[in-house]
């Protein structure tokens, strides 16, 4: 087989200098060119004639199959450190024995690296000549290394225009899986990079989305394209008429699709005479298929991330990420505990329609979990009409406390305000319970079918503790351990017995 991908070594013809900010960080006229396929050529320079004092190890390391595995090296200077700034090879393989004691930066991330007295082009900066990376290879090589959807826009577009893409403006909208979002929205201009808007599903009737080329896109059209400055240019959308009055020479919007067959939309205006040539858009059409790629493994994520918090809560949602799946998983923590319950709810059920129903029991959760939510509680379970929440304590018991009170009060607002807006309608009532204690927060269930919560004494502690709200006629009612750590300000209720506790309990409520 033909060998099309190679490594090259040759000796530096010229003085190679490393800068930050000033700061002279290597200074060499041993250096090594390495001129590896497809990619820009990187010097190499002894660890002689680095200056090591400003070096410190990362613990990032990476591997290339035919180089070994790369240490990574943080940059101290000035007062700042620039992470990830310098790499090498301590034990390279075979086709790589000429770079060992070697060390290469980033020239992007060091403020300038020279070779003799011409400065070394960055990746974004590198060479737009016919042996240059098309943007595909790009796509492929680099820019999987972006973190975010909003910098790979960014990446993606400055990109094209070392390409000498004329590209002024890009809009990506990638539909989105969420309650509450119908798509991120990833807007990018030459002045001022990406701003991300995460637009709700109302939007998706608004006359602006409804009049914009995006809609007819989104709903299967092929693209469209206005050549702004020419002669009875058709001016049919808003959009097209606010460039025209810019001075823009070209709109593109065009439709590219993820794997399940999800259509997304990216445009690009461009305000150079002529706009965008046949190559510059063949060369976008071509990448877009990786670009997509690319977007696609984000949108997974955000789809995932936002399913997660919205069925399981943020903190749970992020457990499950981090790894916690199994049956069992999970941990021991200290916790406010809160239970409530509507009240009535039989009685409810059966004097209104589903729909009634459903809609008023949806008013309650507002009220109530809303509440937990807004003073930064995790909403665990919907048992019915009932709600099981955790306000984790940390280091700060009194604070989980007090967060948890808020919340409560917060509750019983909402509940008045609405009651007081639907005046026809039967009032919402309900309890509170509220318990201070350690519970295991995990996954029970079977490993088919999992569930994460809170489990132990003080969980069923606060249920009990709820259902005295009846008993006393109070909205709010909290057990001794929880006045204890809040030692705030509460009425006592005198001492009760619990049901499944021993003993009796004091209780409390809300201070008058």
């Amino acid at each position: 087989m033909a060998a099309d991908y190679e490594l090259r070594f040759e000796p530096s013809r010229y003085r190679v200098r490393v800068e930050v900010d000033g700061v002279r960080l290597a200074d060499s006229t041993r250096a090594l060119v390495l001129h590896e396929t497809r990619l820009r050529p990187v010097y190499y320079i002894p660890r002689e004639d680095v200056q090591l004092d400003l070096l410190e190890r990362s613990p990032q390391v990476t591997h290339c199959p035919f180089k070994g595995d790369a240490s990574h090296w943080h940059v101290r200077a000035n007062g700042r450190v620039i992470e990830n700034a310098a790499w090498s090879y301590d034990e390279p393989y075979g086709d790589a024995a000429p770079i060992r004691e070697y060390i290469s930066f980033y020239p992007e991330r060091v403020s300038a690296i020279y070779a003799g007295e011409a400065a070394v082009p960055s990746a974004a900066g590198a060479s737009t000549s016919p042996q240059a990376a098309s943007i595909g290879d790009w796509l492929l090589a680099r820019a999987w290394q972006e973190t975010a959807p909003d910098r790979l826009v960014d990446a993606f577009c400055h990109r094209l225009r070392a390409q000498g893409m004329p590209v002024s403006r890009m809009t990506v909208i990638v539909p989105t899986l969420h309650p509450q979002v119908a798509a991120s929205v990833f807007v990018w201009n030459e002045e001022g990079g990406v701003k991300t808007i995460h637009e709700p599903h109302d939007v998706l009737t608004q006359p602006k989305f409804q009049a914009s080329p995006f809609a007819p896109i989104l709903r299967g059209a092929r693209g469209v394209r206005r050549r702004l400055q020419e002669p009875g240019c058709q001016l049919d959308y808003p959009i097209v008429r606010e460039l025209h009055a810019e001075g823009a020479s070209d709109y593109v919007a065009m439709p590219f699709r993820f794997a399940d067959g999800q259509l997304n939309v990216m445009s690009m205006t461009s305000f150079a005479p002529g706009g965008f040539s046949t190559a510059h858009l063949g060369a976008v059409y071509e990448a877009l298929p990786v670009f997509g790629r690319l977007q696609e493994v984000f949108a997974q994520r955000r789809t995932a991330v936002g399913l997660l918090e919205t069925f399981l809560g943020r903190r749970t949602g992020a457990r499950v990420l981090d790894g916690l799946v199994k049956q069992g998983d999970g941990e021991h923590i200290e916790a406010v505990v809160w239970f409530s319950d509507l009240r009535d709810s039989t009685a409810l059920s059966q004097s209104m329609t589903r729909d009634e129903y459903l809609e008023y029991l949806n008013r309650y959760f507002h009220c109530m979990a809303g509440a937990v939510l807004k003073k930064d509680g995790e909403v665990l379970r919907f048992i019915g009409d009932a709600a099981l929440a955790i306000f984790p304590v940390g280091g700060d018991a009194r604070e989980a406390c007090r967060r948890a009170l808020a919340a409560a009060r917060l509750a019983g607002e909402r509940v008045a305000s609405d009651n007081a807006e639907h005046p026809k309608r039967p009032p919402i009532r309900y309890g509170i319970g509220l318990h201070l204690g350690e519970v295991t927060y995990g996954n029970i269930g079977v490993p088919s079918r999992l569930e994460f919560t809170v489990i132990g004494p003080a969980a069923n502690a606060a249920a009990r503790v709820e259902s005295m709200c009846k008993t006393l006629g109070r909205n709010v009612v909290m057990s001794s351990t929880f006045a204890a750590a809040y030692a705030g300000k509460l009425a006592s209720l005198g001492r009760h017995p619990l049901r499944d506790v021993q003993g009796e309990q004091e209780l409390f409520t809300l201070a008058t």
